[in-house]
């Protein structure tokens, strides 16, 4: 039978291989911080194997050859020792896991640091920006259908969903459709006056988590849009027919939508 067939005596006493525990042995053993059983069951193991008699020939050899390098110097040298590669893939995946828990917890506290604009706004502004120049499919549900799209909107939000009336301000309802949000559906309702000149109302429920009924503004080029929040609900009135004329529609807006005056 062959040596693999009968392990050593010391093969018993230092465990099975394991490459990162024998090199850290070979490497106490060259500097002499082995002592006893450990020692002798070290200097065995070189004895009867030429790979881990090599890697201590190559140790003592680099720590000779250190020692030559600063035989002359007076005052004691730092030596840096650059991480083996294995240990710089695990330093950058730390930083990498570190960098993506900081931005997901950041994002988790934006909604609450004050006046940080919500994304429904910005969504409320794309979706005017996308379906106010169709002429042929601006709306999936058409006015004559009103009470249909009442009911759809409702269930599909599902809350009571109230479509706002702006005649006094010369726009009539065109329809509306369904849209989706960041995290759920929304709502959009487009109105249009004598000159083609349109609005559109924006509701979701999807991603509103407090009250801010005092009205906020974003721009963006020639298109302005008004937005608040009430009852769990975010509303954005966008379009391009004046800012003033709009915030004076808006505020009426959220006020017949169940909005407190008191807090504009």
């Amino acid at each position: 039978m062959t040596n693999q067939d009968h392990p050593s005596d010391h093969g018993d006493r230092m465990g099975p291989p394991r490459p990162d525990r024998d090199l850290q042995a070979l490497s106490a053993f060259v500097d002499g911080e082995l002592h006893g059983d450990e020692r002798d069951a070290v200097a065995e193991r070189i004895a009867d194997d030429p790979a881990s008699g090599a890697t201590m020939a190559a140790y003592r050899a680099q720590d000779n050859a250190l020692r030559a390098l600063f035989a002359d110097q007076t005052e004691p040298q730092v030596i840096r020792l650059r991480p083996r590669a294995r240990d710089r893939y695990l330093l950058a995946a730390c930083f990498m896991v570190v960098g993506v828990a900081c931005g997901f917890l950041l994002h988790m506290l934006l909604p609450t640091l004050g006046d940080t604009q919500p994304r429904f706004a910005e969504r409320a502004d794309i979706a005017y920006a996308v379906y106010a120049p169709e002429q042929r499919h601006a709306v999936e549900v058409a006015a004559s259908q009103q009470d249909h799209l009442v009911t759809w909107l409702s269930k599909r939000l599902n809350r009571s969903v109230t479509i706002p009336s702006l005649t006094e301000y010369g726009f009539e309802l065109v329809g509306g459709r369904l849209l989706p949000d960041e995290e759920g559906p929304a709502a959009q309702f487009m109105y249009q006056n004598a000159a083609g000149e349109r609005l559109t109302l924006y509701m979701t429920t999807a991603t509103v988590r407090r009250n801010d009924t005092k009205i906020r503004t974003l721009r963006d080029g020639q298109r302005t849009t008004f937005y608040w929040a009430w009852d769990r609900v975010g509303y954005a009135l966008s379009g391009q027919i004046g800012e003033a004329k709009l915030q004076a529609i808006a505020y009426d807006t959220c006020k017949e939508l169940g909005g407190d005056p008191r807090n504009w």
